[in-house]
């Protein structure tokens, strides 16, 4: 898994990202609030672990801010605040798992182990994803919007889904390019670009809310509050 440390000790940081690699986890690292937040949506990750207490922004205003666009990505605080009402307000920021200091990393990664498996029982069990009148059938593999089917092909379908899993997430032309082509980014090329427009003729073309939106300078996300 691709990790993200948002944690103030440098030497904590350190130890848990030495620990997470040798467990082969891909890990990055930032030291308050504001830079992880940053990461968070230069890079995709599948588990954030987050102090609680942080420079800039603390760990409660970030989970917020995350769980407000996705509910997909796991995270675990890992903190000194150790009370019931501390518990509680972490949990009900978004937080998947709260973790006391200090701890023994073995139960760390045991409990890294029981949210991604939680989480993935809850994915088998959701068939399909949703972003207003559209749907993504993840079994059948077909989009329908308005009781339209739209086809796709396989390329354009892993495009729409990377989209509709992030949806109200802006992605780089970079982080699309690495995740559904599996590529080192060539700057030359405009692939993702085109895939895009094709996917505007066939979702967006034909109705008066559009979805799929550009950020310019910055990339492309899939929302339907615009």
């Amino acid at each position: 898994m691709k990790i993200l440390v948002v944690e103030d000790e440098v030497k904590v940081a350190n130890h848990l990202k030495q620990g997470l690699e040798e467990n082969d986890h891909e890990v990055d690292i930032a030291y308050d609030g504001t830079m992880g937040l940053k990461l968070y949506h230069q890079y995709t990750y599948d588990l954030l672990l987050v102090d609680a207490i942080l420079p800039a922004k603390n760990g409660f205003e970030i989970c917020r801010e995350i769980r407000q666009q996705n509910n997909d990505i796991k995270i675990i605080m890992l903190t000194a605040l150790g009370t019931t009402d501390d518990k509680v307000e972490g949990l009900e920021s978004g937080a998947d798992d709260y973790m006391v200091k200090p701890f023994d990393f073995r139960e760390l990664l045991a409990r890294i182990k029981a949210v991604c498996k939680r989480r993935s029982s809850t994915d088998t069990l959701s068939s399909s994803i949703k972003v207003g009148e559209l749907e993504l059938n993840l079994t059948k593999k077909v989009a329908i919007r308005n009781s339209r089917e739209i086809e796709l092909t396989a390329k354009e379908y892993m495009l729409l889904e990377f989209l509709m899993r992030n949806k109200g997430r802006v992605l780089s032309r970079v982080e699309i390019i690495e995740k559904v082509w599996e590529l080192d980014f060539d700057t030359g090329t405009n692939v993702v670009d085109v895939y895009v427009n094709i996917l505007r003729k066939k979702i967006d073309k034909d109705f008066d809310q559009k979805l799929i939106h550009t950020r310019v300078g910055m990339g492309y996300f899939i929302d339907d509050r615009e």
